[in-house]
């Protein structure tokens, strides 16, 4: 690995760091957005699976007592 100095260090970081390019506040609400929907989705389906389980072995435990 290539040593560098500390001021060739900072120009690189300059240079790579105006490439960043930042979302827009529309594409930032957008995407929080779907992040919500998505873990209310989410949140509703293991709800489901886990409801539907936790009836299974009721059932079955209630076989056996």
């Amino acid at each position: 690995m290539a040593k560098v100095s500390p001021g060739e260090f900072i120009r690189q970081v300059r240079v790579e760091a105006s490439k960043v390019v930042w979302p827009t506040g529309k594409e930032t609400w957008v995407t929080a957005v779907m992040v919500f929907i998505m873990t209310a989705l989410l949140a509703l389906f293991f709800f489901t699976v886990d409801s539907a389980f936790s009836a299974i072995v009721q059932f079955l435990l209630g076989l056996l007592g």
